[in-house]
C-alpha cells in the first residue's frame, strides 16, 4: 500500500517504513520487497508474517493429493490449485466420492444411509491467509444381510441358544 507525500518524493508503505527517494530513515531496511509471485492478491503483510499473500511462495507452490484407494477421482497426482479455485475444487472432488458411494450401493443391492463431506481449513504460516487445506468424506450404505453376511441369517438363533437375547435387563424394583 502506498500512500502519496509530498510532490510523489516519498512513501509511507505503513508499516514504519517511510523513505525518500529510497533514501529515508527505516526501521526495517533488510526487509525489501519480494517479487509479486500471486498477481492480484493484497500486498500487504499482516503483522507476525514473513510476507504478503502476493509475495507468498507457500501459497504458489501448494499442492493438492487425493490419499483415497479409489481410482477414478480427480488429484491422484499432486496438483497446483490457487487459493481462490481450492474450496469449489476440493468441493468437487469429495463430491466425485459421494457420488462413488451412490455409485457403488446401486451395483451392489444397497442404499447409502449417510453421506458426510467435510471441508477442512487452515492458515498459512507465512503469509497468514485462510486457505481450503482439503476435505473428507465419510460414506455409510447399508447392503441386504442375505447377500453381504451369510452367517447373519443364524445369528439371532444363536444368540438365543446362547443366552444373549434377554441378559441384559434392566430391573425396576
Amino acid at each position: 500500500m502506498a500512500l502519496g507525500a509530498v510532490s510523489g518524493a516519498g512513501y509511507y508503505d505503513g508499516y514504519q517504513n517511510f523513505s525518500i527517494n529510497g533514501y529515508g530513515d527505516s526501521k526495517n531496511n533488510d526487509d525489501s520487497k519480494k517479487p509479486v509471485v500471486n498477481p492480484g492478491e493484497s500486498e500487504t503483510k499482516k503483522p507476525g508474517r514473513k510476507s504478503s499473500p502476493a509475495e507468498c511462495e507457500t501459497c504458489r507452490n501448494r499442492k493438492y493429493q487425493d490419499g483415497s484407494d479409489e481410482g477414478n477421482v480427480s488429484f491422484k497426482a499432486a496438483s497446483h490449485v490457487s487459493p481462490e479455485a481450492a474450496g469449489p475444487a476440493v468441493m468437487a472432488h469429495e463430491g466425485e466420492h459421494v457420488a462413488n458411494a451412490y455409485s457403488k450401493a446401486s451395483q451392489r443391492g444397497g442404499k447409502v444411509l449417510a453421506a458426510n463431506v467435510t471441508i477442512k481449513t487452515s492458515i498459512c504460516p507465512e503469509c497468514g491467509r485462510v486457505y481450503v487445506s482439503g476435505g473428507v468424506t465419510n460414506t455409510m450404505i447399508a447392503y441386504p444381510q442375505a447377500s453381504t453376511q451369510p452367517y447373519q441369517a443364524n445369528a439371532k438363533s444363536l444368540d438365543a441358544a446362547n443366552g444373549a437375547i434377554g441378559a441384559n435387563v434392566n430391573e425396576v424394583a
